[in-house]
Order: C-alpha cells, then structure tokens, then sequence
C-alpha cells in the first residue's frame, strides 16, 4: 500500500537558550586578534585564531621550542619539492642554530641540492625535453653525483655525507645553500633513502646500483639510530613526502622498538599541501598512539616553513611557547 506524506508539523519543537549550549568556539578563547600596521612578528603569530591549523601549529612550535631546549632530537625528514619551493635559506637556519638536529631525504632532495650548491639552478622543465629524450641528463648532475658516491664508498660514507663532502671539497660556487654540506660541516646527521629507479641520477651509465644501495642502506641503519633517540620529547617533521619517507621511518621506529629502544612521548607533524594516507598512518598516527602526539599542518610549504621557523626562532629569543 503507497503511503502519503504531508509536511511535517513543527509546531511542538522544544527550544532552549544558546546561553547554556556548549559551544565549540569562543571569542574569548578562539577568535584571531586584531590586525595592526605596527604589529611584530609575535603579535601576529600569537594572534592567530586558537583553533583548527593555527592551533597545531602552535603546538609544532611549542613541540621543537622545549625539544630543543631540553636538548631532545628534532629531526627534518623531506622531499625534493620542499628545496623546490627556494627554502633551503630557512631550513639552513635551523640547522645552523642547531634546532633542527638531523635530516632525512630522498633522492630527488639530494639531487636538488647538489645542483643548487653548484649553479645556483635547479629543476628543469620536464615537459619541455621529456620527448627529445633530454630529460635528466645533465653530465654535471649524472657524473657528478656517481663519482661522490663512488667515492664516499672508497671512504666509508654513507650517501648523504658522499654528496655533502663533495659539495663542501669542490668548493661550489653555492655551497653556501646547500643542506647537505651545512650536515656535514655541523657533523649532524644526513641520510638519503632512495628507490632505485626514482632519481635522474640513475639514467646514467655510472649509476653503480651496488654503490647506491649499500651508501642508502648505512643511511637507512643510520637514521634507525637517531629515531632510537626520539623518545621523551623528541620531534619527528615531515614535510613533503607523501610515500618513501613515511614508509622508512615506520621501519626505522619498529627496529628501534625490537632492539628495546622505549620510543614514546614524542611529537610527530606531516606538512604538506594534501594529507595522504600514508604520512597520516605512518607520521601522525601509529607511532604516537602512545603517549605521543601527532600534527597535520596542510598547505603550501613556501608558507608554513617559513612560519614555523620564524615562530621558533622568536619563542626561543623571547623565552616564550
């Protein structure tokens, strides 16, 4: 039998005040402050609104101000568009002060950086010479990089100290930019994880896979170490990795956690301009369902780099966070 509906009656709704609802957000707690044309930069930091992307990144910054001050391990794991994006400036900074106290990339990170150090450039238009079979062959690069790391395992290096010494020996024109040789110079670790295959650098007849995956793998045990070392208020940064970075400190954490290493109560944060599955499950959520906590921080990074930067360099100057 077909049923007939008519409007509903809304005669007999019950109401109550808004003054005794519970509500999620607040302009004495949560609303953003006024903007002034004189305002510092702390002004403006600390007035951003309490709540969703401003609140977790306040809570980054707090996480690397009072690991850094406590002498904790705040490690930077990123890929290559991150140098894209021109910071390698501010990420330098870090290192330098020694707030950021080891790093961690793929490939294409390394490849970046090497050029940059050695011309100034970086990042070819793939588009442009993909069909005239040009993509990714530049001797300098190619050659370059094959013979560091032949050399760096001649010398018992592992990938990122092969490139960074290289960088630093040579004297590049720009070396001064370069992430991997401000590790190497600070003796601060950097490591290099690579897929074989991945990387512009293995097109070329001198790619040795032997060489590249034994200097990857000395990394790879290499930064197991250092994640052995994040617990008790250690923070872990990624930042524009979406796959190969996650994956490797989720392996990296379960060696530590099987050698007996108690890894707990330390911060992880994913940055990047979509949250993937596995930065979610591999960064911000399995490894901190302890004690830990975990931060997504989504947007450009020519953005939120540089104001996480700044906010820990002006909490640690002023004492503050």
């Amino acid at each position: 039998m077909k049923k007939s509906y008519r409007p509903i009656s809304l005669a007999g709704i019950h109401t109550y005040s808004i003054k005794t609802r519970n509500n999620k957000v607040n302009v004495a707690e949560h609303f953003a402050a006024r903007p002034q044309a004189d305002s510092s930069f702390s002004d403006f930091f600390s007035g951003l609104p309490n709540l969703l992307g401003a609140e977790s990144l306040h809570g980054v910054v707090a996480a690397v101000v009072n690991a850094h001050r406590r002498g904790r391990p705040v490690v930077l794991a990123m890929g290559g568009h991150v140098i894209k994006c021109g910071l390698q400036p501010v990420l330098k900074k870090l290192i330098d002060t020694g707030i950021i106290t080891a790093v961690a990339m793929n490939g294409s990170a390394t490849i970046h950086d090497y050029e940059v150090s050695l011309v100034g450039a970086t990042s070819e238009d793939v588009g442009a010479v993909l069909q005239s079979g040009d993509f990714g062959f530049s001797a300098e690069t190619g050659v370059g990089m094959n013979a560091a790391l032949q050399s760096g395992r001649e010398r018992g290096f592992g990938f990122g100290e092969a490139i960074g010494r290289v960088i630093i020996d040579n004297d590049h024109p720009y070396k001064d930019y370069s992430l991997l040789a401000s590790c190497v110079e600070r003796d601060i670790p950097v490591t290099v994880h690579v897929a074989i295959g991945t990387d512009i650098i293995h097109q070329h007849p001198q790619a040795d896979g032997a060489v590249i995956g034994e200097l990857s793998m000395h990394d790879f045990r290499l930064l197991a170490s250092v994640v052995a070392d994040l617990g008790d208020g250690g923070v872990w940064l990624n930042v524009g990795s979406a796959v190969l970075l996650p994956e490797v400190f989720l392996k990296a954490l379960s060696i530590a956690q099987n050698l007996g290493h108690k890894v707990d109560n330390f911060t992880t944060a994913n940055f990047d301009m979509i949250q993937h599955y596995r930065p979610l499950q591999n960064v911000v959520k399995r490894p901190t369902s302890g004690q830990g906590r975990g931060y997504t921080i989504t947007g450009h990074h020519e953005i939120n780099i540089p104001l996480l930067a700044y906010a820990v360099l002006d909490a640690l100057q002023s004492g503050g966070q």
